[in-house]
């Protein structure tokens, strides 16, 4: 069956590659992205290139994520043109690097916007067409970082996707009986392929990152970074999450997954999030919701 999709952040990194393979899978995706006539112009053409170059239906359409208007106009036009939104996949987010306390709370609350409230205002816009049709799919990109091994220096982007986790698994329970299924997708740390780490923010208290350069922490920024990519396998491909989220969409209704790992390093979210996951699920059934554990199907 061909879906509908929407992609958050698909100008590059997974957003991008599991927008072309959804698209190659033959579905219709819209690969969302801001600025697609200024700063990511090139992004929105190559996109174009691709789709015509394939012969496949991936379509760039302006989406900041930052914005609740621009949010609820590319979900707006999207439904237009095809007369309902299938499957609405949460890519967007950025990452940072450097010692916690260097980091603004000013800072930190834009991390929080562009990880977190922005799952919030493509949510409000998309979801009442979702619950309408009785039946559709959210994905959520996670990563390893809300669960497994996480070395220092993360702090403010862990914290973020650990709140896009959380609120990735109240929503699930929140939309099953609307018949609206739930896949959150948890890549590793992957330290080549995407512009991840190569673009990841700095603090913007450069008195206090000095500091702890010069004090006993001055190792730690290359150990770390070092450490994660030695503990990645040499076929480590990124391009692994985007099959991951074909596979999950491409699934029967009600029988998607939960939660899938892409995790080549094995940083151990797995076995923490299976345990997890499992507490969830016998909460729900001592307190009378186990139904929600399943999407309800329409009719």
């Amino acid at each position: 069956m061909k879906n509908i999709i929407v992609v958050t952040g698909a100008s590059s990194g997974f957003g991008l590659m599991a927008a072309q393979a959804l698209a190659q899978a033959g579905h219709t995706v819209y690969a969302s992205m801001r600025e697609t006539t200024g700063r990511n112009a090139p992004q929105a053409e190559a996109v174009r290139k691709f789709a015509k170059d394939h012969g496949v239906d991936l379509r760039p359409i302006e989406l900041d994520v930052g914005s609740q208007a621009s949010a609820d106009a590319a979900i707006e036009k999207i439904v237009a043109e095809n007369g309902r939104l299938d499957v609405v996949v949460h890519n967007a987010g950025h990452m940072v690097f450097g010692p916690a306390e260097a980091f603004t709370p000013e800072q930190l609350a834009q991390l929080y916007d562009i990880n977190v409230l922005s799952t919030q205002r493509v949510n409000r816009a998309a979801l009442p067409h979702l619950r309408k049709q009785r039946q559709g799919l959210v994905v959520w990109v996670s990563s390893s970082s809300t669960r497994g091994g996480t070395p220092p220096y993360l702090a403010p982007y862990f914290a973020a996707k650990a709140g896009m986790d959380a609120m990735a698994v109240s929503y699930a329970g929140e939309l099953a009986r609307w018949g609206v299924e739930t896949s959150i997708i948890v890549p590793g740390a992957f330290t080549k392929g995407t512009n991840h780490f190569l673009h990841a923010g700095t603090p913007a208290d450069k008195a206090r990152v000095q500091e702890y350069a010069d004090g006993p922490t001055a190792n730690i920024p290359d150990v770390a970074l070092q450490g994660l990519a030695s503990l990645e396998p040499p076929d480590a491909d990124p391009s692994t999450v985007a099959d991951a989220i074909v596979k999950v969409v491409d699934a029967p209704f009600g029988k998607r997954p939960f939660r899938v790992h892409i995790d080549p390093s094995q940083d151990g979210a797995e076995i923490v999030n299976g345990v997890a996951d499992r507490v969830r699920a016998e909460l729900l059934r001592r307190i009378g919701l186990e139904d929600v554990l399943q999407p309800r199907t329409a009719g």
